[in-house]
């Protein structure tokens, strides 16, 4: 797994995203590659716009929690085609660049805050995650969707 922690692991995502064109075709699913980038911004959004995804509450979030938190925060990645959570579901077209840069500059804070920052706070789904969990959280998230679109 990538520390998106450290310099290196960042600047390997950035490289990665840099690869990517307006014109890049998935290799699996059905999102477009601006539809992947915000797709994408979603999880840092939760972080750094809470007021965009307000926190699950009851039945919900205890059923998050349960079933599905290992497969989102555990070290598994994820397989091809997976359910998108609805929160996550972009479905209008976007703009290729301004994305693009909102990921690159959204893992440049990752790494300013870093990880006392992300010990023990709170995802709105999932409750307080350790700083291992947030990393694989984001780690797997983005090497899946750049592997779906071959870089």
């Amino acid at each position: 797994m990538i520390n998106i922690f450290s310099e290196e692991g960042v600047q390997q995502f950035i490289d990665r995203i840099e690869k990517l064109t307006p014109e890049s075709k998935p290799l699996w699913g059905k999102m477009s590659v601006d539809q992947m980038l915000a797709h994408l911004n979603v999880a840092y959004e939760m972080v750094y716009e809470p007021e965009k995804h307000p926190r699950r509450k009851g039945l919900t979030r205890w059923l998050l929690k349960t079933f599905v938190k290992k497969l989102v925060v555990g070290e598994k990645p994820y397989p091809r085609n997976t359910r998108t959570a609805p929160s996550f579901i972009i479905a209008d077209r976007r703009d290729f660049q301004k994305e693009k840069q909102r990921l690159i500059e959204n893992l440049k804070r990752t790494l300013e805050l870093g990880p006392a920052f992300f010990d023990g706070r709170e995802s709105p789904s999932f409750g307080p995650l350790t700083v291992q969990e947030w990393n694989n959280l984001y780690s797997k998230h983005l090497d899946h969707h750049l592997q779906q679109f071959g870089v």
